[in-house]
């Protein structure tokens, strides 16, 4: 059983991520698995439909359970949406800066002794004009 805390917890958190209940469209289904008759009688699934998500939950045998249980999921689902959308930005943001970046004296002087180098082995490879 689901308590009214839990369920006032879920709805500040649902507040937060911009979720309206009116928003969402729910159905309850019947579920399918382990279970027998009951399974196949009762319409203990409930299915969420929000935007571009659909969430089908059949945790528990209880119909208001599962009511929850997918509201969750729903939450979970959109928030780990939005932190990969906010790591890609972020991700892109440091690629530009770091390829922006002026090199150190360090690595250009590491970057010419390997031109040299490489200039050199070239250098070997060329054919020997004899002088006969």
């Amino acid at each position: 059983m689901i308590t009214k805390r839990k369920w006032n917890k879920l709805s500040e958190k649902m507040t937060y991520l911009g979720i309206n209940e009116e928003s969402l469209i729910e159905s309850f289904i019947k579920g399918s698995g382990k279970g027998g008759q009951k399974v196949n009688k009762t319409s203990s699934c409930v299915q969420l439909k929000y935007k571009d998500f659909e969430i089908k939950c059949q945790k528990t045998r209880s119909q208001t359970d599962n009511r929850y249980w997918a509201r969750i999921e729903l939450c979970e689902r959109i928030s780990f949406q939005r932190l990969d959308l906010f790591s890609r930005q972020k991700n892109e943001m440091h690629k530009i800066r770091k390829q922006k970046k002026r090199r150190s004296r360090k690595a250009k002087a590491k970057i010419m002794h390997d031109k040299i180098q490489r200039a050199d082995k070239k250098r070997l490879r060329k054919k020997i004009d004899s002088m006969i």
